[in-house]
């Protein structure tokens, strides 16, 4: 029988390792960052949920505690002005939709878009880490689900007079995704994530939100193709 090609063991201490997690370090915290902040904004804005909002928040702050461990574990100071850079244009139109009071909008950027990121970048990222950051961020990935089932479970119960605004703000804010893979892909290589693998994970789990919220497939294809034309 013919023998399989091992895969190459990654070899964390590298400078060039190092650079490259210096910048996905600093995407991930300042990820979770924005997370707890959204959460806190989405817990005025939903007078109802508040404490569940809240809730929801803390666990991205301890998220963004874990992977700041990750990088002092392997002494990588995380290039945060990138990472704020990069989040700048989601981070832009989620403020300015909750200063317009569009809870439907706020929702599909944190809980759809953002966590459903996440969670791609997570699972791909899991087989790859070293033995700290995989602990780290196993326990991460299991609870961001419950941070995605939120977002459907509202948008679900709301969906009919959120249907337009839900497709404005898909076709607006999909496209960024795109351009965040684009920018990230290079790094991530180095890390050992493939940028097909993480498209593919991410258009699995966006798809499915936007079906669990109650779109039909039609709509799913369409409205998944936004980001492509963006």
């Amino acid at each position: 029988m013919p023998q399989l090609e091992a895969i190459p063991a990654i070899d964390f201490q590298t400078e060039t390792y190092k650079d490259a997690y210096s910048r996905i370090n600093a995407i991930v915290i300042e990820g979770e960052q924005e997370a707890h902040d959204n959460y806190l904004t989405l817990a005025q804005m939903l007078a109802d949920k508040k404490e569940e909002l809240i809730g929801l928040s803390k666990m991205e702050n301890r998220h963004m505690k874990g992977f700041q461990a990750c990088g002092r574990n392997l002494k990588v100071t995380p290039d945060m002005v990138f990472a704020k850079e990069f989040f700048s244009e989601l981070h832009g139109n989620f403020q300015k939709a909750s200063a317009e009071g569009k809870v439907v909008t706020c929702l599909l950027i944190q809980s759809l878009i953002i966590e459903c990121f996440a969670i791609a970048a997570y699972n791909i990222y899991i087989p790859v880490a070293d033995d700290f950051a995989r602990k780290i961020t196993e326990g991460v990935v299991k609870e961001e689900y419950t941070h995605l089932n939120f977002g459907e479970l509202w948008l679900e119960a709301h969906f009919e007079e959120s249907k337009a605004e839900l497709e404005a703000a898909n076709r607006q804010n999909l496209p960024i995704i795109w351009k965040l893979l684009n920018k990230v892909a290079d790094d991530a290589q180095v890390l050992g994530m493939e940028k097909d693998a993480l498209i593919e994970d991410f258009m699995i789990a966006y798809g499915e939100a936007l079906k669990n919220i109650g779109f039909n497939n039609r709509d799913i294809m369409r409205m998944s193709a936004q980001g492509l034309i963006g």
